[in-house]
């Protein structure tokens, strides 16, 4: 008896390629449109970890939400929705430390069905190095 296994592994994709997916056909926010797209009634959602909020300040108006919990607390069709969160019309900019991984969180948005969900170019650090404003506390967090 073979004791070599049956099933197929997917072929390995570089993280460098899951991103230029996830990114493919999406304008991303630049950190001086944010105001102007949180005026107009955008969710900027502000993924980063607590340490790191802590440290650096917040974006006022932005939306703390561990990406732990992100899809359950987004998603209109989820028992743990946020009561009164986006609808599916809605723009969502995913917020995270660079710009990486709100990629990827956009792309989860998307797939929930928030035609509209993008990311902040650059995350935070662009923002804030932009002259972008910070608050030492968070508009809201959600838990």
């Amino acid at each position: 008896m073979s004791s070599a296994r049956t099933d197929a592994r997917p072929a390995p994709t570089p993280v460098s390629e899951i991103l230029a997916r996830a990114r493919r056909g999406v304008r991303r926010v630049r950190p001086d449109e944010v105001e102007e797209r949180l005026a107009a009634g955008a969710w900027v959602l502000d993924l980063r970890t607590p340490w790191t909020r802590d440290a650096e300040g917040h974006l006022p108006g932005a939306v703390v939400v561990e990406h732990t919990v992100l899809l359950w607390r987004m998603d209109p069709q989820s028992p743990h929705r946020l009561p009164d969160g986006p609808g599916y019309d809605d723009e969502l900019i995913a917020m995270c430390n660079e710009g990486f991984q709100s990629s990827l969180a956009a792309r989860d948005l998307r797939e929930l069905g928030f035609s509209r969900a993008t990311d902040l170019e650059g995350g935070f650090r662009a923002w804030a190095a932009s002259g972008g404003t910070t608050s030492p506390a968070p508009t809201r967090y959600v838990t």
